[in-house]
């Protein structure tokens, strides 16, 4: 411990610096300079203390905030800031006005949501590249038939493009829901103070202007004590852990069966047998997708157990939590877009082996079905027919003396035989299937294309705010520079 620090000090406040500083400190120079533009632009400051604030928070936007450490003479962040202000103004700490019609509350908050915002921007563009990638797949591999499971049981003939197809559906809703969010995130809390605003007359839409949000949150209290937006950070990135979680469980029987390859550069080997290839990043998304889970449960029960208030359990403590989902999220879809970018079909269930998994029988009830036979009969002479034999034995006859015995004999005329027969032993038959969200090639191929463009639509969004972002920049910094310059 060091000697110099309280006990609080040392087991909270450098811990809690040290978990802040990297993420905080940048953005935190960033809204200074927009909120010293402001204050000039308002005439609430001279224009000659604007430019000396301004020349010495160009100085702290060198400063490498991961460098920062926390010796106890200031409390945060927001105090290191200061210190270091007046230090490059040249001044004493007490000459400042950055603070001026500011709180920590409301700076917190708008810095909150800039790192959010970028770290998102980052998740979004994971998700859209392994959705990308897995409409590749599912278009690449919508001819290639598989066996699809319920409960862990085989249950009918499905193809590998049609299911990946439907995580390609997941994936894009999931991006949607990212954009939407960011959306709700880019709205500035910046002017709200404590939670009361001021009597000065600020412009907190010039601020937000220059830090790219695209709007002002309504009221000011909801701008500090809310804390909907964090929640929703949190759960949607458990949610759509979770989900891709369930996909590389699926994964790992298709690699344990054979089915797909095993791409080599996403395994470790064996630290005693030679011939183990062992494709784990597998196994460490779904630990990934229940790490998500735990840091939304702690952000949920910290925001739980707030006041309606800006407080520390609904705020500071939670973005710790929130900024190792992101980066976990951003991780998860890089690793699971990785891996799918390599997968092949290598050794897919043969036609014999689906047939004798008993997966083709529905499609056999269904070819009765359309020659008239009730639901109930199809299905029932089906379930006789497999506790006579594999489909594999199953011959007209066999099917007819079947008919009898249940009492559907003249409901059966040739072509009914011969479609149930072929439904039960050709289970390609699958690909030309023509319902639009089945596993027909056409009608996954078709999906694929729907997919593209919701991908690409939000791709477009996530390209406008980030445009949105660059012109804030490029007009803070212009307006920096007039100041400085005069």
């Amino acid at each position: 411990m060091t000697p110099s620090l309280t006990t609080y000090q040392q087991h909270h406040l450098r811990v809690a610096f040290e978990h802040h500083a990297a993420h905080l400190y940048g953005p935190m120079v960033k809204a200074s300079q927009a909120h010293v533009v402001m204050l000039a632009e308002q005439g609430l400051i001279p224009a000659e203390s604007a430019a000396t604030m301004l020349r010495g928070l160009l100085v702290l936007a060198t400063d490498r905030p991961s460098d920062l450490t926390y010796d106890g003479s200031v409390e945060d962040v927001y105090f290191t800031l200061e210190k270091r202000l007046a230090a490059a103004c040249g001044v004493e700490p007490s000459q400042l006005s950055v603070q001026l019609a500011r709180s920590r509350n409301d700076l917190d908050a708008g810095v909150f949501r800039m790192v959010l915002r970028e770290q998102l921007l980052k998740v979004l563009d994971a998700v859209l590249a392994t959705g990308r990638t897995v409409l590749d797949r599912a278009d690449r591999h919508a001819d290639v038939v598989i066996t699809g499971y319920t409960h862990r049981r085989p249950a009918q003939p499905t193809s590998i493009g049609h299911v990946l197809a439907g995580y390609a559906e997941a994936l894009a809703g999931e991006a949607v829901a990212y954009a939407d969010l960011l959306d709700e995130i880019n709205r500035s809390p910046l002017g709200s103070c404590a939670f009361a605003g001021t009597d000065l007359d600020i412009a907190p839409r010039r601020v937000a202007e220059l830090l790219g949000f695209d709007r002002l949150i309504v009221n000011s209290y909801e701008a500090v004590a809310g804390a909907d937006h964090l929640v929703r950070v949190a759960t949607l990135n458990a949610q759509a852990l979770a989900t891709g979680a369930r996909l590389a469980r699926t994964l790992m029987d298709w690699l344990s069966w054979g089915w797909v390859v095993t791409p080599a550069s996403f395994t470790q080997g064996s630290s005693i047998m030679p011939q183990k290839r062992n494709p784990v990043v597998l196994e460490h998304l779904v630990s990934m997708a229940g790490a998500a889970a735990a840091d939304a449960a702690s952000v949920l029960n910290n925001v739980g157990a707030a006041w309606w208030e800006d407080s520390n359990n609904a705020t500071t403590d939670v973005q710790v939590r929130l900024w190792d989902s992101d980066d976990r999220a951003y991780r998860f879809f890089c690793l699971l877009g990785g891996l799918i970018a390599e997968l092949d079909p290598l050794r897919p269930p043969s036609a014999e082996e689906i047939v004798a998994s008993g997966a083709t029988t529905t499609a056999a009830a269904d070819a009765l079905a359309r020659h008239g036979v009730p639901f109930r009969g199809a299905h029932s002479l089906l379930g006789h027919l497999v506790r006579t034999g594999a489909p594999a034995t199953w011959t007209e006859q066999t099917v007819r003396s079947a008919a009898a015995d249940l009492g559907l004999a003249d409901q059966l005329d040739d072509a009914a035989v011969r479609d149930l027969l072929a439904a039960a032993l050709r289970p390609e038959l699958v690909l030309d299937r023509t319902q639009a969200d089945g596993p027909g090639k056409a009608a996954v191929r078709a999906q694929v294309a729907q997919l593209r463009t919701i991908v690409d639509d939000v791709a477009a969004r996530a390209a406008a705010l980030r445009d949105r972002l660059a012109r804030a920049d490029a007009a803070l910094a212009e307006a920096v520079a007039a100041r400085v310059d005069r």
